[in-house]
């Protein structure tokens, strides 16, 4: 088992890519805080695996509830040894009707949240002085624009900024950070962005999903398990030589 005894913190755990990973990772021998905005989906997918997980609750665009569940994590398990910062929000449309609400939230839970969950694991972390791994979640999206998804691209191309810039950082610690970019997930999420490209492309639901999977090279869409190979690695002692790096995990859609 390549976690045996880790303490693992995965946020938006509660289903999708998420929970996906949780599986994964107890399977591997790991203890695992399935966090989440959402807690009875978090519990359910915790009460899975009896002792090995937990549900914690976490909204994180608090910084109190960050902190909250970093510190329920330490004081149930003696520390943190993992985090795959998971959690994140999706939004379209065209350039002109892009509101502020919605640019705000997609920066506030992709990348706001994302670096702040970061940088509270990694304290802690640092004062536990046994290194670890931190692995942050960003999307093909993040690594070209779209023109109907111009917002949502920018948060994730900064978390392949930041994972770069935290990765260099925090190394010195003995902390590993790094990404993973998804290609198109077949998750309940794609059946929201399939709803909003049919409004704004004049498709008929069901289209779009259809079309981008047949367009990935592999010839399908991703599943949540296929993502899960690549944190079991990222988080394992066999990725103690990656550093700042982000992984592409799309099935060939995009080559970097």
């Amino acid at each position: 088992m390549k976690l045996q005894d880790k303490v693992a913190i995965v946020t938006g755990g509660a289903r999708g890519i998420g929970a996906a990973v949780v599986d994964r990772y107890v399977a591997e021998g790991a203890r695992v805080a399935v966090a989440d905005i959402s807690p009875a989906q978090a519990q359910e997918t915790a009460g899975r695996h009896g002792e090995r997980a937990i549900a914690v609750p976490l909204d994180v665009t608090s910084l109190a509830s960050i902190e909250a569940c970093v510190t329920a994590v330490v004081a149930h398990w003696g520390g943190v040894d993992i985090l795959v910062n998971n959690a994140g929000v999706f939004d379209m449309g065209p350039v002109v009707e892009v509101s502020e609400a919605s640019f705000d939230r997609m920066f506030a839970v992709n990348a706001k949240g994302l670096f702040f969950t970061l940088q509270a694991v990694a304290k802690r972390m640092i004062a536990q002085g046994r290194g670890g791994k931190i692995i942050n979640f960003s999307s093909q999206a993040g690594r070209r624009g779209e023109a109907l998804v111009s917002a949502y691209c920018a948060s994730k191309a900064a978390v392949i900024s930041l994972t770069q810039s935290a990765g260099l950082d925090l190394i010195q610690h003995r902390i590993n950070v790094n990404g993973i970019a998804p290609g198109v997930v077949d998750t309940p999420m794609w059946d929201h962005v399939d709803s909003l490209f049919a409004r704004y492309e004049g498709r008929p639901r069901g289209e779009k999903k259809r079309l981008v999977g047949k367009a990935v090279p592999y010839g399908r869409m991703g599943r949540p398990d296929d993502q899960a190979g690549a944190a079991v690695f990222l988080a394992s002692a066999d990725a103690d030589y990656v550093v700042a790096q982000t992984l592409n995990v799309d099935g060939g859609n995009w080559m970097s």
